[in-house]
């Protein structure tokens, strides 16, 4: 191991080295997993858990300034969410993965165009508060890419598969292309857009690509219970279903991005919108009589939407005294083949985040932060919001074979957030390193709205209770870095 240390220490010297941590404590005397809600829609802020990333960049042909001549370089890219003593998982490395590695090519064969193999990916920026890139195309590809930047105009394009990005160890071909183009009018305005279409061929005889089981009604999907009911209409044969029949897949993407900024106070504000048509599932397993049957669900998935549309703004309300951050999210999802269940497919959501940093010194500052959010379910009751609601379902009455899941179809969310952060490096909500003491609060419609492992059953014999609860409290000592 010495040795090979030795050989390799001359590349680790060349090498450039960035990445990400955050790590955190947050005793949480209500019960729950350290979070103060459910996920990054009410801020990302006391909703993340830890998470560290490392990036490699390795010049095998370093650029020359003002100069034609080829120049080649390696990324690698290793990222997770577990370290040892802030998680459940003890910071095991199994929940790490080698999330991008692409090797870079400029100058050869077409000057000034960037040629780039293995992982792709092509984003507009971030709404920071919530931790999330809404317009970015080709992050699900490994193939090649081109890019053509200038002072003015960017454009990116891209070709390759994406079938273990969306299939996972049901691997079949998916194919897809896309890129972005952004304009740059000075430097106060920026324009882009871009999109990515997949194509999943038909391969008759391969059990992972795409088919349909003849036969299958959407609550039988839901409730899982199309082998059940073919059983009770043909006990003769009652798992001899009728053969899948195959299909092809399509789906896509499109992304639009406005930014504009450095006006006064206005230091950047940035809209993103997406809008994608989900690519078809493949199949789910249910059993009968000690049986397993495969059923084929691409007819059943095939009209699934999603709508998003976010922007943020960041204002410098007095020079090194205050600064201020706000964004807004809407979500539409939507699935034409659903209209019986509650599903994450068939919802819309909206969200406000609002933060203000003081500044009581270049490293001493006062952060305070407020959400509100509103999440709706298009087909029924999917929220409990009261410790009985479990009695509760279609109509307001207690239906035990009922698809909903609760006593009401909406959920409103409140979080408010404060506390001094530490920060080495002088102002800047985004500055880092963090140091932060914050105290977090949330109010909720729905009955613990945290994860948490309470007994949700009004069984007689269940000896933990069930408690309402709607207000949820943390104290936090959490960093953050970025290098």
């Amino acid at each position: 191991m010495s040795l090979l240390l030795a050989l390799l220490a001359p590349v680790y010297a060349q090498a450039q080295v960035g990445g990400y941590f955050r790590v955190m404590t947050r005793p949480d005397f209500a019960g729950g997993d350290g979070k103060l809600g459910y996920w990054n829609l009410y801020g990302r802020l006391l909703n993340e858990g830890p998470y560290g990333a490392l990036e490699l960049k390795l010049d095998l042909l370093k650029r020359q300034a003002g100069s034609a001549a080829p120049w080649t370089d390696l990324h690698v890219k290793v990222e997770g969410g577990s370290i040892e003593k802030a998680d459940a998982f003890g910071g095991s490395l199994g929940l790490f993965r080698m999330s991008q590695v692409y090797a870079q090519a400029g100058n050869v064969l077409i000057p000034g165009v960037v040629w780039r193999i293995g992982t792709l990916e092509s984003t507009f920026g971030d709404l920071g508060l919530y931790d999330m890139r809404p317009a970015q195309v080709l992050f699900d590809t490994i193939g090649i890419s081109a890019t053509v930047p200038t002072q003015a105009l960017d454009v990116v394009v891209g070709v390759g598969d994406a079938g273990y990005s969306i299939k996972g160890s049901r691997y079949n071909t998916v194919l897809t292309g896309g890129g972005t183009v952004r304009l740059r009018l000075g430097q106060h305005l920026e324009l882009g857009g871009g999109g990515q279409g997949y194509f999943e061929p038909k391969v008759v005889g391969n059990r992972y690509a795409p088919y349909s089981t003849p036969g299958v009604g959407y609550e039988e999907f839901v409730r899982g219970e199309f082998i059940k009911n073919y059983a009770e209409e043909n006990p003769g044969a009652p798992t001899d279903v009728p053969n899948p029949e195959a299909r092809q897949s399509v789906s896509g993407k499109a992304v639009g991005y406005l930014g504009f900024g450095d006006l006064g106070p206005l230091r950047w504000n940035n809209l993103f919108v997406s809008w994608q048509k989900l690519h078809p599932r493949d199949l789910y397993t249910e059993s009968w009589e000690g049986k397993s049957v495969d059923v084929y669900i691409h007819d059943l998935t095939d009209e699934r939407s999603v709508l998003l549309l976010g922007d943020e703004i960041q204002l410098r309300l007095v020079p090194s005294r205050l600064d201020l951050a706000l964004a807004g999210l809407y979500g539409l999802h939507q699935d034409e083949d659903n209209n019986i269940a509650p599903s994450d497919d068939d919802r819309w959501y909206w969200s406000t985040v609002l933060r203000t940093q003081i500044y009581l010194s270049p490293s001493l500052h006062l952060l305070v932060e407020s959400s509100y959010a509103q999440e709706k379910s298009l087909n029924g009751r999917a929220f409990r919001n009261h410790a009985d609601s479990i009695f509760e379902n279609t109509d307001g009455k207690a239906d035990a074979r009922g698809l909903e899941n609760g006593d009401s179809d909406s959920r409103d969310t409140w979080q408010g957030k404060a506390g001094f952060v530490l920060n080495p490096l002088g102002p800047g909500i985004y500055t880092r390193p963090s140091l932060r003491v914050l105290y977090g609060v949330q109010y909720s419609s729905q009955n613990n709205a945290f994860g948490n492992s309470f007994v949700e059953n009004l069984d007689q014999y269940n000896q933990f209770g069930n408690v309402e609860r709607h207000w949820h409290h943390l104290l936090a000592l959490e960093t953050e870095v970025w290098f």
